[in-house]
């Protein structure tokens, strides 16, 4: 039996996109990430992919691939370090990570609106280490939930930037506040990247052209200025490490959108506030 994606908001429903790109790319001879919870999950939906099939350029499915693959290498870099930590999964729609870095000694928390963990519920089995919290980032009560004694990472993949910059500056330091110590990977997009993802992505992807992108940032280490508790520990471009491994073309089409710098991979640590 399929699963109907109709209930879902215009901005969740762009889940989708990152999902079927790492779908496609398991299917590939050569593979750069192999996702087979992600083919099994496009397998159950009702959903028409084709839009984004014959219109998406191939450097956009690319940008997914490339995410996923620093977020999985950042975030076993700080198991290896804490193997029993908890690990949030910001807005993890549809989000297949947790089968591509479990450790079996982690704690996984997938978090997001009501309409996604709904959906969420029906395609991915919970358990005595994986949970599911519906809500937003932005409510005060999740963090409460969490168990953080062995240590917390913060996932947020293709979230921040669907909200204002305000919001976002919001949100980084109450995080700090609520996780000292701990750590958040998440992508940026500079200003022109959000005007491009805008103008392609969204419109080719089939989305609904309210589900936008708000917030830019041309140089994802400036955000540790929005607070003392914040310390970037790494911010790069987000094709690096990866173009070697591409054809001639799409390794000159990623190294052109690193070069105009359209989006990044931040790694934040939440310092003590000594300050108290």
């Amino acid at each position: 039996m399929s699963e109907s994606t109709r209930g879902l908001g215009s901005v969740q429903k762009t889940l989708l996109l990152p999902l079927w790109g790492r779908a496609v790319e398991t299917r590939r001879r050569r593979p750069l990430l192999v996702d087979r919870a992600a083919v099994e999950i496009v397998g159950k939906l009702d959903y028409d992919f084709s839009t984004m099939a014959t219109r998406l350029h191939p450097v956009t499915r690319l940008a997914w691939i490339a995410r996923a693959l620093h977020v999985d290498r950042t975030v076993q870099g700080f198991l290896a370090r804490n193997p029993e930590a908890t690990v949030v999964n910001v807005g993890c729609g549809l989000d297949t990570t947790f089968e591509r870095v479990d450790n079996g000694r982690l704690t996984w928390v997938d978090l997001d609106l009501p309409d996604v963990i709904q959906l969420r519920r029906r395609l991915v089995t919970e358990s005595e280490r994986r949970r599911m919290v519906a809500g937003s980032v932005f409510d005060a009560g999740w963090p409460r939930q969490l168990e953080t004694a062995h240590g917390l990472m913060l996932v947020a993949a293709g979230v921040l930037y669907y909200f204002e910059e305000g919001r976002v500056r919001e949100l980084l330091p109450r995080l700090a506040g609520s996780f000292p110590g701990g750590e958040m990977v998440f992508d940026t997009s500079s200003r022109r990247g959000v005007r491009i993802a805008n103008e392609r992505v969204i419109r080719d992807g089939g989305m609904d052209e309210s589900a936008v992108l708000k917030w830019g940032i041309d140089r994802p280490r400036d955000v540790a200025r929005w607070d003392r508790r914040i310390e970037v520990l790494e911010a790069h471009r987000l094709f690096r490490g990866i173009t070697r491994r591409l054809p001639w073309r799409a390794r000159l089409a990623t190294l052109l959108s690193d070069a105009l710098n359209i989006m990044s991979i931040a790694h934040l640590r939440f310092r003590f506030d000594e300050a108290r």
